[in-house]
């Protein structure tokens, strides 16, 4: 498989967490989260066990607590529509600070807030640890239907080239002295995005030709095998064990 390209929330190192297989990795974060998200809401303290499991990860993986913040911007939306849920929210009301809000729209506010955070930082960590190429290979593995898989591959592949054609046409309508300052404009971005996607399409079909010619037949070759030994698995469910620890206790107790 292609697309070997590297993406902006992947940081180079070679830790431990950086050696584990793909799909190990993906496994470890989809339990993690599906753990988290069928945690009662009402068990504060589990979530705050959860980051510090992440946490933990993010030592052994050397990714800096600053990287993982930044990213976690990304969930802003979803904070203000959490912000808002104590003040839309119907059912019973108490004062704070003078204003009243929703029991249900805090609980829910903080619902969303601490499983998305968590969930969120999970998948910053497994980013920063594999690059897109490995990715791809891991759900490969773990059997999602291969077309996706190429779909995502060309994605990856000719995101870039896409990009650096829009670029190059801006930089032609900016020098025949075309500068976009309102909606009598639009006609021409209109055009210039038609345009980018009969390139695109045109592009495709050559591309798809030359693959033909090449002996495709719907499947692309794996250069590289990766296989997960049963010590490398026991490492990555070492999260999602914890984390399923952690979710018994937030029922029962």
């Amino acid at each position: 498989m292609g697309a070997g390209h590297a993406h902006k929330l992947y940081r180079h190192g070679h830790s431990a967490v950086h050696a584990l297989p793909p799909h190990c990795k993906l496994a470890a974060t989809f339990a993690f989260v599906v753990l988290v998200v069928a945690t009662p809401r009402e068990a504060m303290w589990a979530f705050g066990l959860y980051a510090v499991l992440l946490a933990a990860v993010a030592a052994v993986a050397r990714v800096p607590a600053g990287f993982v913040l930044r990213r976690l911007l990304i969930e802003v939306p979803f904070v203000a529509f959490a912000v808002l849920l104590p003040f839309v929210a119907e059912g019973e009301r108490i004062e704070v600070l003078g204003t009243s809000l929703s029991v249900s729209g805090l609980w829910g506010a903080w619902n969303v807030l601490a499983k998305g955070t968590l969930g969120v930082a999970a998948s910053v960590l497994l980013a920063a640890t594999t690059d897109l190429r490995a990715l791809l290979t891991g759900l490969q593995r773990l059997g999602l239907p291969p077309l996706l898989v190429q779909i995502a591959s060309f994605m990856v592949r000719y995101g870039d080239v896409i990009t650096d054609e829009l670029r190059r046409m801006s930089v032609a309508r900016r020098s025949r002295g075309f500068e976009a300052s309102g909606i009598k404009h639009w006609g021409v971005l209109a055009k210039t995005a038609g345009a980018l996607f009969i390139r695109s399409y045109e592009r495709g079909e050559r591309v798809h030709l030359a693959m033909v010619s090449r002996g495709y037949a719907g499947a692309m070759p794996v250069i590289d095998e990766v296989v997960a030994t049963r010590a490398q698995w026991a490492y990555a469910a070492a999260l999602p064990t914890t984390a399923l620890a952690v979710c018994v206790m937030g029922w029962t107790l």
